[in-house]
């Protein structure tokens, strides 16, 4: 027994003596350069991870308002046709039928005019362009070309349908009719 409590009593002056050795480590004098070398490090990968950080923030966000922005193109495109229907059937009523069922012509227009406001509460836009006004290839889709005189070369002849515009993307281009070069058409013609 006697032995055990010496073993135990070495044990503890061997742990002691660590302890000390990691006292006088931690008392000695620090490496101030390699701390600030360390410090600097850290700092700058500190605001390198705030920059990340921010540009995250940024990026998710952008990508949130053009979701919600741009995240209905599919729905809406599909409901243009539902527009063009209406349009071609208030297009087809004559006056007779416009006396005799006003009320069902009056609820295709509302409907239509509906259809209209929903598009604009979610910032889709009609194109619709005039004639006589300078054909833009970014909105404006050619559907034919044809010499008509009095007319200058690339103006808008004839709109067959109108376009849409979300925010700030296409949606669908306006269909139009441009005007060609008259005097070009004359010429090949007296060749």
């Amino acid at each position: 027994m006697a032995n055990e409590k010496e073993d135990e009593f070495l044990d503890d002056i061997d742990e002691a003596e660590a302890e000390m050795e990691e006292m006088e480590d931690l008392l000695a004098e620090p490496d101030l350069e390699g701390l600030i070398e360390e410090r600097d490090q850290l700092q700058d990968r500190l605001i390198r991870a705030y920059a990340e950080l921010e540009n995250v923030r940024k990026r998710a966000e952008r990508d949130r308002r053009e979701a919600e922005l741009y995240g209905g193109n599919k729905l809406a495109r599909d409901l243009l046709s539902v527009y063009d229907n209406m349009g071609r059937a208030l297009d087809a009523i004559d006056d007779d039928l416009r006396k005799s069922a006003s009320a069902l012509v009056e609820g295709i227009e509302l409907t239509q005019r509906d259809l209209l406001n929903v598009f604009e509460k979610h910032h889709i836009h009609v194109v619709n362009p005039e004639p006589g006004e300078k054909f833009d290839p970014k909105i404006h889709q050619a559907m034919f070309e044809a010499p008509v005189p009095g007319t200058a070369k690339g103006t808008i002849i004839q709109v067959m349908a109108t376009g849409f515009i979300v925010g700030d993307r296409l949606l669908r281009a306006a269909q139009v009719g441009v005007s060609s070069n008259p005097e070009k058409a004359e010429e090949k013609k007296e060749n």
